[in-house]
């Protein structure tokens, strides 16, 4: 039986060896297909590669030819301009030797001019110095003594020229100077307003009715004397109806009684004992009005660091006056003029508004000295310890003292427009109406003229004159005969320009 088992076992053997070779033969034909296909493959890439490396050669190898050309064509230039260069040194080389030549034969030639040149110049100095023997033989001074005295004889000739060309500058500068000054001076006339005088040495106090004068003469007069008494100011009492008539020259005096009077009056008790405590009230209350009208004043003006006793006195000048003119109003406006003269000239406006505002603080002293205000002023600065360029200014400013700045000139001219100005004081703005109205009626009197007009503060006159009664060179003959009366016959400042105008009008009209 086993024997069965092995032929069945080999059977089986025999089949699984067949399947195998089977198997085994196809795989065989398999990895042929493989390699062909590889083979066919590879050599297709090979072909591409060739290609490729031959594309990459061709491309290599032109790039490599243009670059050399480029470098051939780079060393072609480069060697036609080193050979341009050496062609051009070539040139130089032979223009230097010819220069050099030049130059060789130019030496030669100077140094036969410089020789020619010496013996010129020995031969010269001889004949130098025997024309100098002969002048000095013939004028009989030596060189040194000629050249001496024609030196000083060139300095007196030098000196003569120089003085007469100083002179001229001299004239010219004060031509300009004062054509300048002039002209700082209406600037600072024109920038600065000013008020006319009103004030006077008098007061009025109007009541309500006569009956009130009684009570304020009080029984056998004793109110009305101890009202005087009491404010040190004349009371008269007249006949004017509703007024009482305040009188003296301190104008401080005659606000306060004016003020006490108007206290009485309104409370209506009125006795000495009563008069003497509203007076002394009413003195205090101005008192501290000064003080207050003093620092509004220094403030406005902007002026500051005055002393305490300064500042009252500026508050005192609102209380007094000078020929009719507000003595503060008057200091104001020598303050702003000064400001704006110093400033047209480049100085400090501040030194010069303080010096202008404080130049007539001499004229209101509690106590009264045998002193020009001028001075007075000026120690009063001193002594509150003011700034000497503004003391000088105080004192200098009526020429009590000499001028030490340039504030002490301004502060004088300033106060003098602002007293000069028309208007500003009683006296001058009639005499100033009563010289415009003489120059008017003076240039009226002569045959022809028609009409006259005094303008620019009475410095010009116009005269009109008829086209048909004078001629243009009997209106020049004209103008002269007006100027020669007037300055014969009137007394003014300055100078007054004349103007004859004649002219023909033709009028018609259009209807």
């Amino acid at each position: 039986m086993w024997w069965y088992i092995i032929i069945a076992a080999f059977g089986l053997l025999s089949g699984s060896v067949g399947s195998y070779l089977l198997i085994q033969a196809s795989m065989k034909r398999r990895s042929q297909n493989i390699i062909r296909d590889a083979e066919a493959e590879s050599e297709v890439i090979k072909k591409e590669k060739i290609l490729q490396a031959k594309e990459k050669f061709l491309q290599l190898k032109s790039e490599h030819e243009k670059m050399i050309n480029d470098r051939n064509a780079g060393l072609a230039q480069r060697e036609n301009s080193l050979k341009q260069k050496e062609m051009s040194i070539s040139h130089k080389q032979e223009e230097i030797q010819r220069k050099s030549s030049e130059v060789d034969s130019i030496r030669e030639n100077l140094s036969l001019q410089l020789e020619k040149i010496e013996r010129k110049k020995e031969e010269l100095e001889r004949d130098h110095r025997q024309a100098v023997e002969l002048l000095e033989s013939i004028s009989g001074l030596s060189g040194e003594e000629a050249k001496s005295q024609l030196i000083e004889s060139l300095k007196d000739e030098a000196k003569h020229q120089a003085m007469s060309h100083i002179s001229e500058i001299i004239e010219e500068a004060k031509l300009t100077a004062n054509h300048e000054a002039k002209k700082v001076i209406i600037e600072t006339i024109q920038r600065v307003s000013t008020e006319t005088a009103i004030e006077n040495s008098v007061t009025i106090f109007n009541i309500d009715n006569d009956e009130m004068k009684g009570r304020i003469i009080g029984r056998e007069g004793r109110n009305i004397r101890a009202l005087e008494a009491a404010t040190g100011v004349e009371i008269i009492v007249d006949d004017t109806p509703e007024a009482i008539v305040l009188s003296a020259f301190d104008p401080v005096r005659r606000e306060i009684a004016r003020l006490a009077l108007h206290q009485l009056v309104s409370d209506g008790r009125i006795h000495p004992a009563r008069i003497e405590e509203v007076v002394e009230k009413t003195k205090k209350q101005i008192e501290e009005e000064i003080v207050e009208v003093g620092k509004r004043t220094a403030i406005d003006m902007g002026v500051h660091g005055l002393h305490p006793e300064l500042i009252r006195m500026i508050g005192k000048m609102k209380y007094r006056s000078s020929y009719g003119q507000n003595l503060l109003q008057h200091s104001r406006e020598v303050a702003n003029l000064c400001a704006i003269m110093a400033s047209e000239l480049g100085l400090n406006a501040k030194l010069a508004k303080r010096a202008g505002l404080l130049h007539d603080i001499g004229k209101v002293p509690d106590d009264e000295p045998e002193l020009p205000h001028a001075i007075l002023g000026m120690k009063l600065a001193e002594k509150f310890k003011e700034k000497p360029e503004v003391c000088n200014a105080i004192g200098a400013h009526h020429d009590e003292v000499e001028m030490s700045s340039l504030f002490a000139p301004i502060v004088q001219v300033c106060d003098a427009i602002s007293g000069a100005r028309p208007g500003a004081r009683r006296e001058v703005v009639e005499a100033y109406i009563k010289r415009l109205k003489e120059l008017e009626s003076m240039a009226l009197s002569y045959p022809g003229v028609l009409k006259t007009y005094a303008i620019q503060a009475g410095r010009e006159l116009r005269v009109i004159v008829g086209a048909d009664k004078i001629t243009d060179k009997e209106a020049e003959s004209l103008s002269y005969d007006i100027a020669k009366k007037i300055q014969d016959e009137m007394t003014y400042p300055g100078q007054v320009k004349i103007t004859v105008i004649r002219e023909t009008r033709a009028i018609s009209y259009a209807k």
